[in-house]
């Protein structure tokens, strides 16, 4: 009796044990899984706001708030930008000075908490940066996708999509870029997003299953009036271009791929997102497991998108060392197996999403480079 007592606690044990560790493998996974548009992605640090003044912003000191270029810097209730640090202000041993461009939204405090972004930008297109848009609904598989679109005289449209962390507004970084150069621009929400349909199972798929509303904004431009589209992918929008440039039954219409730190592994992504949480080691295969069965994520499916020998179109991608979130081993590696249709752009010191932000003339030149081309 004692021994099937102390054989039925032992079962209990493992059981319970077993079933924690699953409960925390599935926690572990909504940190890419539940990653919600507009927030800060668990790799990016939360900073203080300790002074402002004229035309400057002192902030806590990490490799965050050194990092090179410009950002956006967000809170609850508010939006600035902030430039480069400025090397001849007195710095503390716990602080960095930058340049403060401007705020946006909201009033900046000293003890505000704040996370750097790679949006500079907040509102539509006209509000932003004075370019006149019209406000568009993409029919998709689950309903209307709210898409701003930009006018050009060219023929050939370029289709934006955002990534972890930001929304919409994040390819508005380009868009003055891109009316200069004629191109009509289409920027669409997807599933998920702010006013777009929520997935049917309320989670995010890392671009797997996200594409086929990009796929409905290609549709979208083939009807009115584009000969061939470029897509333009920040991220998990990368991968989506990715997967469309595959699968799409319009995809001898994509005449090229921008894929600026894209996720070409879901499960290196995923890993990194839940270890950003302090999710302990031995649990991030749990987290892959749960990903997988919750999502029905696969390595096949992105394998096949992110092969370079089935990739046919001029594709230009811009990465950097820096990224926590999307390894960029993985870029080069991919560049360097195509390299006849794939270039690299490198960008030191960015972070996932932020290759523009780090050096913005660095990544226009490149991109007007791989535009020509293709006008």
């Amino acid at each position: 009796m004692r021994t099937a007592r102390a054989t039925a606690a032992a079962v209990t044990a493992v059981l319970g044990a077993s079933a924690a560790a699953i409960a925390a493998g599935r926690l572990a996974s909504d940190a890419a899984l539940k990653a919600p548009a507009g927030r800060p992605l668990p790799t990016e640090p939360r900073l203080t706001v300790h002074a402002t003044a004229a035309g400057q912003i002192t902030l806590t000191r990490d490799l965050a708030s050194q990092r090179p270029g410009t950002y956006g810097l967000a809170g609850d209730g508010y939006h600035a930008v902030v430039g480069p640090v400025i090397e001849s202000a007195p710095h503390a041993a716990d602080t960095v000075v930058r340049r403060l461009e401007r705020v946006t939204h909201g009033t900046l405090e000293p003890g505000a908490k704040a996370w750097f972004t790679p949006q500079l930008h907040i509102g539509d297109p006209k509000s932003a940066l004075g370019l006149d848009h019209a406000d568009v609904d993409v029919p998709g598989e689950l309903g209307a996708l709210p898409a701003w679109f930009l006018p050009g005289v060219r023929d050939t449209w370029v289709i934006t999509v955002h990534g972890l962390g930001t929304t919409r507004e994040h390819p508005m970084n380009l868009m003055g870029f891109l009316h200069h150069h004629r191109f009509p621009v289409l920027d669409v929400a997807y599933r998920g997003d702010l006013g777009a349909p929520r997935s049917p199972d309320g989670l995010g798929h890392l671009g797997a299953t996200e594409w086929r509303d990009l796929d409905a904004a290609i549709r979208y431009a083939v009807r009115y009036g584009a000969r061939h589209v470029i897509l333009h992918g920040w991220s998990t929008g990368a991968a989506m271009a990715l997967h469309a440039a595959a699968h799409s039954a319009l995809r001898d219409r994509i005449k090229g791929l921008v894929l600026d730190s894209p996720v070409l592994s879901w499960e290196a992504t995923l890993r990194a997102l839940a270890g950003a949480r302090r999710t302990p080691s031995a649990l991030l295969p749990l987290a892959v497991r749960a990903a997988q069965g919750r999502t029905a994520l696969g390595v096949g499916s992105f394998a096949e998108a992110a092969d370079p020998a089935a990739l046919g179109v001029p594709t230009l991608l811009v990465h950097g060392p820096d990224d926590e979130v999307a390894p960029w081993a993985l870029s080069r590696r991919l560049a360097e197996r195509r390299p006849q249709s794939i270039s690299l752009h490198t960008v030191d010191g960015a972070p996932h999403g932020a290759m523009w932000n780090a050096d913005p003339e660095g990544y226009e030149e490149a991109l007007r480079r791989f535009l020509t081309p293709l006008m």
